[in-house]
């Protein structure tokens, strides 16, 4: 496998370019999105291997670009950040097939394991530092 990409995609820009600076010692090569639309144009533009995305953003939801995604047959992996997730919401992202749920606020730890536990789910051991020894007491 070429080098892992993570698409992270929240309209909150604090949050997303620090997610992006946390993965980059990780090993990912990270794609960062404000909104759906800009989600849409990276899976199409880019070989994305994992993404997190915020359920509320401008444009389109997170939900939303999860289908137009796999309208493109594009079936990466996807967690989904939200504050709330309602039965409605869980239901759609099921039939969407979303790995895994996130619930805002997280901590960068929490975030950290949801995304390297999603990967070694999916893609097997991680090629660049492994889970047990990259999360220390500080990260």
């Amino acid at each position: 496998m070429r080098i892992p990409t993570l698409l992270i995609a929240d309209d909150e820009q604090i949050l997303r370019e620090t997610l992006g600076e946390v993965f980059r010692p990780w090993g990912f090569r990270t794609f960062l999105a404000a909104d759906g639309e800009e989600v849409v144009n990276i899976l199409r533009a880019q070989e994305i291997h994992l993404a997190l995305l915020d359920l509320h953003m401008p444009k389109l939801s997170g939900l939303e670009a999860v289908r137009v995604a796999r309208q493109h047959h594009l079936l990466l992996p996807c967690i989904l950040a939200s504050a709330e997730f309602d039965e409605v919401v869980l239901s759609q992202a099921r039939l969407l097939r979303i790995v895994r749920f996130l619930p805002k606020p997280f901590s960068l730890r929490q975030v950290v394991e949801t995304v390297m536990l999603t990967w070694e789910e999916n893609y097997g051991s991680f090629p660049g530092k492994s889970l047990r020894n990259g999360l220390g007491n500080g990260e």
